[in-house]
């Protein structure tokens, strides 16, 4: 009785945290400017089942494409377990779905292979990250917490898979030591084989019961942080991958977005008898923001925009496929996103302290140099390769257009491009009338 009580705070606190740091996440993603993102539905819903779902682009890279669909699919199937441990704990029963027989059997088998599958794709990721050190993993981005935060993930996993293997190991043996509250329940393929390997049919029924309580306990107690460590991890694309890829852009890659204000000002210059757009201020975490040529800050970008930061996986597929990264520019869209996402829970941080938004003098160029946004080729290799649908060029984009439009800031190239093309209606300097002149 104790125990369950005890199940049931624990239950009650986790799930309590984590709904509350998933309203943070949400409220500091609807700092950004509204966009309606809702036509063509059948191609949404198709694209999210493709690729959120089905993983397709995970597997242009085959190795780590399939041990990740492995530890995805384990993360998905085994957690299913998680139920009955749920409704085991809360009402101190013990396997309480075995009355489903031999399908439950077939269940705890699969679920089994599914761990052993996890733990062993986890340990190759970590020897991928930590002793072969793949270009990708070592960048200078990931100095520091990234880099602790993807090696913490995966020792997590591989502690929580050994935790259920080694209870269900202790739990097949006491059944078949027919020990009382343990009855036959279930198919234990490498739990088994765990037994024989460690000698537990020498234990007794006490040590038995004493390990198999330990790894429970651990085993839900792990699964409960896991989640609410997610929430403010890397590992936050588990939950925002499939609305941020149902979100994402269905226009060619290489289209540029016009500034709705701008093509409004260029329609009223050609046509008088079309009013001008007024700038549209908003109230943002109770201060009134005026709307901005470009983006500044986080409150400049679109929400969809704030979730691609929150959403990145920071495996660094954007960055290995970079040509300015390639040629060794500073610029790396892994950074564009992680900088993103770090100026805006530092922004929320800052909102929650004092109750609302008070500037801190800071902003995304704080974090971005103008040599990072001004090294992009607006190609979208990063955004074709990111298995998420992530679009680093929309923020560099934005960017660069408050650096041109706001603060007169450009390359020297640039400004005498942008000067030909308003003195001579073309970026090469000569008029008009001598533009086909190297055809003669």
């Amino acid at each position: 009785m104790i125990a369950s009580i005890l199940f049931v705070l624990l239950l009650g606190a986790a799930s309590w945290l984590f709904a509350r740091n998933i309203m943070r996440i949400r409220r500091n993603i609807l700092l950004g400017r509204d966009v309606t993102i809702n036509d063509r539905p059948g191609a949404r819903w198709a694209l999210m089942a493709r690729v959120a779902l089905g993983q397709s682009k995970m597997v242009v890279r085959p190795i780590a494409g399939f041990l990740h669909i492995i530890v995805y699919a384990g993360f998905v199937i085994v957690n299913i377990e998680v139920l009955e441990i749920i409704i085991d704990g809360i009402f101190g029963t013990h396997r309480v779905l075995s009355f489903l027989g031999g399908f439950y059997d077939f269940l705890i088998g699969s679920f089994e292979w599914l761990a052993l599958g996890v733990w062993v794709a986890c340990a190759i990721f970590l020897v991928r990250r930590n002793i072969m050190k793949l270009k990708r993993f070592v960048m200078k981005e990931l100095d520091g917490w990234p880099r602790t935060d993807a090696n913490l993930i995966l020792c997590t996993e591989i502690a929580l898979m050994t935790a259920f293997l080694v209870m269900n190991a202790a739990d097949v043996t006491l059944q078949q030591q027919g020990a009382a509250h343990y009855t036959r329940a279930g198919a234990f393929p490498v739990s088994s084989f765990i037994a024989s390997l460690t000698s537990f049919t020498s234990l007794s029924s006490g040590t038995l019961i004493a390990i198999e309580r330990t790894c429970w306990w651990f085993h839900i107690i792990g699964i409960l942080f896991f989640l609410n460590y997610l929430v403010v991890s890397k590992h936050l694309h588990i939950l925002l991958a499939f609305p941020n890829v149902w979100y994402g852009s269905l226009r060619p890659k290489t289209e540029i977005v016009n500034m709705e204000r701008i093509t409004g000002e260029v329609k009223s210059m050609l046509d008088p008898s079309v009013q001008p757009p007024v700038p549209a201020a908003r109230t943002v975490a109770g201060v009134e923001m005026q709307e901005r040529f470009g983006a500044k800050d986080v409150f400049d970008l679109s929400w969809k925009q704030l979730m691609d930061g929150m959403t990145c996986t920071e495996c660094g597929r954007c960055t290995s496929v970079c040509p300015a990264n390639l040629t060794g520019k500073l610029l790396s869209p892994r950074k564009i996103m992680m900088d993103t996402r770090d100026r805006l829970e530092e922004v929320g941080k800052v909102i929650d302290a004092k109750g609302r938004w008070e500037d801190d003098g800071k902003s995304l160029h704080s974090r971005i140099s103008e040599e990072e946004l001004w090294a992009c080729t607006t190609c979208n290799a990063c955004t074709e390769a990111c298995p998420v649908n992530i679009d680093p060029v929309g923020i560099i984009v934005d960017m660069r257009r408050y650096l041109v439009m706001e603060e007169s800031r450009t390359r020297p190239a640039l400004a005498n491009m942008l000067t030909n093309v308003e003195n001579n209606g073309a970026p090469w300097q000569m008029s008009q009338a001598d533009r086909l002149k190297w055809t003669e």
